[in-house]
């Protein structure tokens, strides 16, 4: 069972940088299923697209890979148990959890579990990379650094898998789009006060794209088939082929 996100229950004086600390690890799991919505169906999908992608002797990648749950979903995709499958998360306290889960089974032995800023990751030799609302915490600066990285080090016909928080150009869509997200997370039993908190602390540490903004980086960079196969509210994925 996991435990419940109460981090912003209780009014607090001041509103820190949202951070993937050990507290968050704690929560994680119950935090992105009731603030995400169409998540389980995003990790669904990414076992399918690895089921059809995944191309032998090469290596697949979770960057930003949080708890493992988008790797576990590789792992499960095809019969190979030789697949080598690479997750990268910065934060050692999402790492130490993950090695922890994989030593009481609940995650497989054959992903290798990195901490690292993935700026700093060689993708090599890759037919599957996912990236799963990992960009939006990257310093726009840098994102099409971090793509160009993965389009190099994919083989011919490799797949990335995009997942974002999207803003929009058009400001009464925006202004619906969260208005619908906001009750998503109420409906889900987070108060006013506790989606007001969080929206503070991350307003400076996750930055939102429109899909304009994900489609010309991933173009500019080298893929050329490009699609927005999910959308729910202010919430998409995106599959790009090399």
């Amino acid at each position: 069972m996991h435990c419940k996100d109460t981090i912003y229950r209780k009014k607090m004086s001041f509103i820190k940088d949202f951070v993937f600390d050990e507290k968050v690890v704690g929560i994680f799991e119950d935090m992105i299923q009731r603030s995400v919505p169409g998540y389980p169906s995003i990790l669904q999908m990414i076992r399918v697209f690895t089921s059809i992608y995944y191309q032998a002797n090469t290596v697949c990648y979770d960057l930003g890979c949080s708890l493992g749950a988008s790797a576990l979903m590789i792992s499960q995709a095809t019969k190979n148990d030789n697949k080598r499958i690479i997750a990268v998360d910065y934060s050692p306290a999402m790492i130490n959890a993950c090695h922890q889960k994989t030593l009481n089974n609940l995650l497989p032995k054959n992903i290798d579990f990195i901490c690292s800023d993935i700026r700093d990751i060689k993708i090599k030799n890759a037919s599957i990379v996912v990236l799963n609302f990992t960009l939006q915490f990257i310093d726009i600066r840098y994102r099409d650094m971090v793509i160009k990285n993965i389009y190099n080090g994919m083989v011919p016909n490799g797949i990335l898998i995009l997942s974002e928080k999207i803003i929009f150009s058009n400001s009464k869509e925006n202004n619906f789009q969260m208005s619908v997200h906001h009750q998503f997370k109420k409906i889900n039993d987070y108060s006013k006060l506790e989606i007001e908190q969080k929206k503070l602390a991350i307003k400076d540490t996750l930055i939102p794209e429109t899909f304009k903004q994900h489609h010309n980086r991933l173009q500019k960079n080298g893929f050329q088939r490009i699609y927005k196969w999910f959308q729910c509210a202010n919430f998409i994925s995106i599959i790009a082929f090399k």
